[in-house]
C-alpha cells in the first residue's frame, strides 16, 4: 500500500492553469468517487483552492500516471498543457508534503492560517464521500495535530507579513481596548476583506465598511455583523470611527483634512488611528498634519511586514524540524504496519494452545483429579507448547550457525546474551 501526492500549486504553474484544473465544490464528491472506482487507488482526497490543487492518494501499486490520467481526463486537457506544470510526491515525500502544507510552509504568504482549515474541509468531504480509509484517516489525524504543534510551538503565524495584516496589527498596538473600537473600512477590496477578517478575529467591537457599490459593502459588511455605507456617506459616520484603513482604486483622496477635522471636533479630539494602503493614496497628506490623528501610508508599513518576514522565516526553520521528526514517527507507523498480520497469527496460535490446553484441564477436574495437580500440568503444558517451536528454531540456528536469527530473538524475547 504506497501513498502519493500529485499536483499544482502558485510556484508551479499560472493562474491560467490553475483555474481549469480546480474542482467545483459541488462536483468534488463525485469526482473523488470516480477517482477510487478503479481497483487500483483504495483511497483519496482532493484538495483544490485558488493556489492549488492537489489529489492524496493511497495506491495498491504506486504509479502516478494512474493518477495524473484521471486528472488530465477529468479536466479534459491534453498532456502536454498541464504535465509541465505537476509535481509527484511518493511516499515519505508526500506526508512531508502534505505536513508542510497544513503548517503554511508551502503557501503564498508564509505561514498563512487559512490553509489548514481548507485541509479540514477537504478531509471531511472525502470521509462523507468515502473515500478515506485507514492511511489517509491516520495521515490527516497526524496533520492537523502537527500543523497544531507547529502553531503553538513556533511564531510562524504570529507576525505580520501582509499588508492587512500588518495594519491590524499596528491598531492592535496603540488601542489595548479592541473591543470597544469602531474601524472603518474604505473600499471592498480583496486587501479591505483581508483586514476586515483579521479586525474580527481580534476581536474589533465594530466595523462600518464604505464603497462606491454599496451593495458590495453589504455584501462584506454582512460577514463580520457590521454595517455598509456609501463614499459620501463618510463625513457623517467618521467621528464614530476610532481606525479607518483605506484601500480602493480611486485616482483622487477620499478623505480630506476637512472632513477630518470635523470628525475631531465631534470626538472632542479623541485620536483617531489612519492607515492608508491605497497607491495612490486615498487619504490627503495634510490629514496626517492635524494633532490628534496618526496617519501611516503604506511605505510606513513596510518596515513592520519586513520584520515580520524575517521572524516567520526563522520559525519556518523550527517548523521544518518538528516536520522532519512527525514525517519519521508516521512512516515508522506504516512500516508497522506490515506487522500486524503476523502479530494476529502469533495472537492466534497462542489462543489455541491456551483453549486445548484449558480444555484438558477442566477435563480433569471434571474427572476429579487433585486441582493443584491439575493446575501445575496446565502451567507445565502452556510452558512447553509455547516455547517447542521458538526453541527448536533456535536450536536449529546455532547448529546453522545463523547468529542473526539468535541476535533477533534475544532481541525479541528481551534476553541477555550468554557466551555459554
Amino acid at each position: 500500500m504506497g501513498l502519493i501526492a500529485v499536483g499544482i500549486n502558485h510556484k508551479t504553474a499560472p493562474v491560467t492553469i490553475r483555474e481549469r484544473v480546480s474542482f467545483a465544490p459541488e462536483r468534488l464528491t463525485s469526482a473523488l468517487q470516480d477517482l477510487t472506482a478503479s481497483s487500483v487507488i483504495s483511497e483519496a482526497a482532493i484538495l483544490s483552492t485558488c493556489n492549488r490543487t492537489e489529489l492524496v492518494c493511497c495506491a495498491d501499486k504506486l504509479n502516478s500516471d494512474v493518477v495524473i490520467d484521471w486528472f488530465e481526463h477529468y479536466h479534459k486537457l491534453q498532456s502536454e498543457d498541464v504535465r509541465p506544470y505537476i509535481y509527484v510526491h511518493p511516499e515519505q515525500k508526500a506526508v512531508r508534503h502534505v505536513l508542510r502544507v497544513a503548517s503554511g510552509l508551502d503557501s503564498l504568504v508564509l505561514g498563512e492560517p487559512q490553509i489548514l482549515g481548507q485541509i479540514k474541509d477537504a478531509y471531511a468531504k472525502a470521509r462523507d464521500a468515502g473515500t478515506i480509509g485507514k492511511l489517509l484517516g491516520r495521515l490527516f489525524q497526524h496533520t492537523f495535530s502537527v500543523a497544531k504543534q507547529v502553531r503553538t510551538d513556533t511564531a510562524i503565524g504570529s507576525s505580520p507579513v501582509s499588508v492587512a495584516f500588518a495594519a491590524v496589527s499596528l491598531a492592535k498596538q496603540i488601542f489595548s481596548n479592541f473591543d470597544k473600537q469602531t474601524a472603518l473600512l474604505i473600499g471592498a477590496g480583496e486587501t479591505v476583506e483581508l483586514a476586515a477578517r483579521h479586525l474580527a478575529a481580534s476581536g474589533i467591537g465594530r466595523i462600518i465598511i464604505a464603497n462606491r457599490t454599496v451593495e458590495k459593502a453589504h455584501t462584506l459588511a454582512q460577514e463580520f455583523d457590521g454595517y455598509a455605507i456609501a463614499l459620501n456617506e463618510i463625513p457623517a459616520h467618521l467621528a464614530e470611527a476610532d481606525i479607518v484603513i483605506s484601500s480602493t482604486a480611486s485616482p483622487l483622496p477620499i478623505l480630506g483634512k476637512g472632513a477630518t477635522e470635523s470628525a475631531l471636533k465631534k470626538r472632542r479630539h479623541r485620536p483617531i488611528l489612519m492607515i492608508d494602503i491605497a497607491v495612490p493614496r486615498d487619504i490627503e497628506t495634510e490629514v496626517g498634519e492635524l494633532e490628534d490623528v496618526y496617519l501611516y501610508t503604506v511605505d510606513d508599513l513596510q518596515e513592520i511586514i519586513d520584520e515580520g518576514l524575517k521572524s516567520r522565516q526563522e520559525a519556518a526553520k523550527q517548523a521544518e524540524e518538528i516536520i522532519d521528526t512527525q514525517v519519521a514517527h508516521f512512516m515508522g507507523w506504516i512500516k508497522s504496519l506490515s506487522s500486524v498480520a503476523t502479530i494476529q497469527q502469533f495472537r492466534s496460535q497462542a489462543d489455541a494452545i491456551r483453549e486445548a490446553e484449558l480444555e484438558k484441564a477442566i477435563r480433569r477436574l471434571n474427572a476429579g483429579d487433585n486441582p493443584d495437580q491439575v493446575l501445575q500440568k496446565l502451567a507445565h503444558g502452556l510452558t512447553n507448547k509455547f516455547t517447542h517451536t521458538p526453541s527448536t528454531q533456535m536450536r536449529q540456528a546455532g547448529y546453522e550457525g545463523r547468529e542473526g536469527l539468535l541476535d533477533a530473538a534475544r532481541e525479541l524475547f528481551q534476553l541477555k546474551h550468554s557466551d555459554n
